[in-house]
């Protein structure tokens, strides 16, 4: 997470590349998400294939959760948010929006879902928390 962190000190006032944007990213909120995701697969005695799998999700997890609070920073009133709206742009920093458009971020947090569900699919309902997680991710209003 210090990693992540020290990257987007180290890019505000600059434009980011997708791939940049997306590594900050997978070392800051996304490495939190892997974590908790990880030590619950730990402690219900995952195997290597299905921590992979999981792994996986939680990346997609995070990456989903980051896409959408740039979305919600750009679409949603500072009231819905519990923060100050309009902050990252405020703050000359890149986001997801900024890079793709909001329509490419809509698309790309929609991809983020499709992946999602479908690393989920080969499991029943001991996954159905995760599923959960996954569509709160995408759909949250604040």
């Amino acid at each position: 997470m210090c990693g992540g962190q020290a990257l987007d000190i180290d890019a505000t006032g600059q434009q980011q590349t997708l791939a940049a944007l997306t590594r900050m990213h997978a070392l800051k909120t996304g490495a939190l998400i892997r974590a908790a995701v990880r030590m619950g697969a730990l402690c219900g005695q995952a195997h290597e294939p299905q921590l992979a799998q999981l792994d996986s999700f939680a990346d997609a997890l995070g990456l989903a959760f980051q896409v959408r609070d740039d979305i919600l920073d750009v679409e949603a009133s500072s009231e819905q948010q519990g923060k100050t709206a309009g902050k990252d742009q405020a703050q000359d920093k890149s986001t997801f929006p900024a890079l793709l458009g909001m329509d490419g971020a809509k698309a790309q947090l929609q991809e983020l879902a499709t992946r999602m569900h479908s690393i989920l699919s080969g499991h029943g309902e001991e996954a159905d928390a995760l599923r959960a997680l996954a569509t709160l991710a995408v759909e949250r209003d604040h």
